[in-house]
């Protein structure tokens, strides 16, 4: 059974010992396509971040480059500019033929909040090898927030697959021809199906979001609390992008922008966000990078879904412009079609969404 694990898959997984955590698994954890990974008591204030390399431990690498340690019971603040290492409930003894890719929740990409997971032993961020066993770490980096957080907060997910069931392009343009994955614009398909931004004023004029350097602290457990006034700046049609329909990115600034495309993830596929390629320009495009099967899905209360754009330029100033490729969805298959797809009777927040800050936010 080649392909992305489902949610049904990932119970038994957890049934059978193979995903283990210090405390119950709660409601909500197990997603269509992934499992949400939850934070530990204690965050380690580390001087850089790091990897723990072959034949070395996290532990022994935090032994290294621990500055402080800080008790999360209560709830703490992570500072924005700070890295911090903390040890994950969760655990994994892997079977051999069974490997895992992590990745931050699309809240917290949408709060320009770093956090990578790492393994013993590890070489990558985010991979996790066949046959792994033993603890699991967040490595969290707030960029343009601080942020409150406490245990059990669950900031990243991983995704389980045996073998790989990519969809080369002719496989991707079959499927697009029967089930049309994108809709509002051309279906560009090269090693993935490409992505543009959207820089077309919305009815209130919005085009997109600018987070402010100095804000307040954000607690993540807050839904729906916050004034967007406080933490971003708007980007407006007739103030932040010309009359071609173009915007210069700012060194260092982040930015929540939209896809011109609405996505549609059918449901027996998976979709990831490709990494970032150098050659597409100075900027980084999408910290989390999945997209659950029933994303988007009419039957599943989606009809389309734009991709929000997490854009953060590096080290000079660029110009985007509308309809520029930004990044690529790699559809890939599933072992098997999720017992509950994405949108449908669970919380799922962005199903059907348009431009939309993260959950933290009033509307």
């Amino acid at each position: 059974m080649t392909g992305v694990l489902p949610s049904q898959q990932i119970a038994e997984l957890i049934a059978s010992g193979a995903v283990a955590a210090e405390r119950p698994f709660v409601d909500g954890q197990i997603q269509p396509a992934s499992l949400d990974l939850r934070l530990g008591s204690i965050a380690y204030r580390v001087r850089a971040s790091f990897l723990a390399g072959d034949g070395r431990s996290v532990a022994d690498r935090i032994a290294e480059f621990e500055m402080h340690r800080i008790d999360l019971t209560a709830g703490a603040v992570l500072e924005k500019g700070c890295v911090y290492v903390v040890p994950l409930m969760e655990r994994l003894a892997l079977p051999r033929d069974l490997q895992a890719i992590a990745n931050a929740k699309s809240s917290t990409g949408r709060l320009d909040l770093l956090t990578r997971v790492i393994t013993d032993g590890g070489a990558e961020f985010d991979r996790i090898a066949p046959g792994h066993e033993g603890q699991l770490y967040a490595e969290i980096c707030p960029r343009s927030f601080s942020v409150l957080v406490r245990p059990g907060m669950r900031l990243n997910q991983i995704r389980f697959r045996r073998g790989r069931a990519v969809l080369n392009d002719d496989a991707l343009a079959r499927l697009h021809a029967d089930t049309t994955l994108v809709s509002g614009g051309p279906a560009t398909i090269d090693e993935g199906l490409g992505f543009s931004v959207d820089l077309t004023p919305g009815r209130d004029g919005l085009v997109g979001w600018r987070a402010r350097p100095h804000t307040g602290v954000i607690d993540l457990d807050r839904i729906g609390h916050y004034d967007p006034a406080g933490f971003w700046d708007r980007i407006e049609g007739d103030t932040g992008v010309d009359g071609r329909g173009r915007i210069v990115l700012d060194p260092g600034a982040f930015y929540i922008l939209v896809s011109r495309e609405a996505v549609h993830i059918p449901p027996d596929y998976a979709a990831e966000m490709a990494p970032y390629l150098a050659m597409v320009g100075e900027f980084r495009v999408h910290y989390a990078g999945f997209f659950d099967p029933g994303f988007g899905h009419g039957p599943a209360g989606g009809h389309g879904a734009r991709g929000v754009l997490e854009v953060r330029c590096h080290e000079a100033p660029f110009v985007l412009e509308h309809g520029q490729v930004v990044g690529r969805l790699v559809y890939e298959r599933m072992a098997e079609r999720p017992a509950q797809l994405y949108g449908e009777g669970i919380a799922s927040n962005y199903q059907g969404q348009g431009l939309k800050l993260s959950k933290h936010f009033r509307s």
